[in-house]
């Protein structure tokens, strides 16, 4: 199948191939939280398949979702509401961890989405954020993402990083829970469709009837 075909062939909002589409596991109505997320997607990360951050911010109410990297177009500085705190989610030689935050005020959750060295340049590239404290995650377990090689020991997946910086800042398990059966449904049906899980092996589901030969026939 070409490149082409295969665009055609995906959900235009999730963007796995349509019998796989998982757009009825997004919360409807987004999950409110008190924290205000901000994604800033590098324009080349915001065109994969493999994207997890914009999976994330369609989850969530209210998220802004900000993309950079056009040429000679410079990035606009950061919208904070008021009555907000914003920290930017990226282990930086700085970083505090996120769960020695005070959290009197609601934070405003800024994260960078893209390669690993396009998320370390967005400090430098988007006006303000060399002005924002960078907090980062405590240890935890490994990613579940297995859908590109990890360049950093620890890394994680955007949206796995989203949902566990909510684990923290948020008093709802069940958000936590509910972004966390999106990610997991999302990258089995995607490795599923590789070809590099079986079918006895997706733990979150497929849909009804369907085997490769059958996504193969229909794109």
């Amino acid at each position: 199948m070409s490149r082409r075909a295969n665009s055609d062939a995906r959900c235009d909002a999730c963007h796995l191939l349509r019998p796989l589409c998982i757009c009825a596991l997004i919360p409807a109505p987004p999950l409110v939280t008190r924290t205000h997320l901000v994604l800033i997607v590098h324009r080349l990360e915001a065109r994969k398949p493999t994207n997890t951050g914009l999976l994330a911010a369609r989850c969530l109410a209210g998220a802004d979702v900000m993309i950079r990297g056009h040429e000679g177009q410079p990035s606009p500085a950061v919208a904070v509401p008021p009555g907000t705190r914003p920290v930017l989610l990226f282990p930086a030689a700085d970083a505090v961890p996120l769960d020695s935050l005070e959290r009197a005020e609601p934070v405003t959750l800024i994260v960078p989405d893209g390669t690993w060295r396009q998320a370390a340049k967005v400090r430098g590239r988007v006006p303000g954020l060399d002005r924002i404290a960078c907090a980062t995650l405590p240890p935890g377990p490994p990613t579940r993402y297995r859908l590109r090689a990890e360049p950093v020991d620890g890394g994680l997946a955007t949206f796995e990083a989203i949902g566990r910086a909510l684990a923290i800042l948020e008093d709802d398990p069940a958000i936590a829970a509910t972004l966390d059966r999106v990610f997991l449904t999302m990258v089995e049906r995607t490795l599923w469709a590789r070809g590099q899980l079986p079918s006895h092996a997706v733990t979150t589901g497929l849909p009804p009837g369907l085997d490769r030969a059958h996504l193969i026939t229909r794109g």
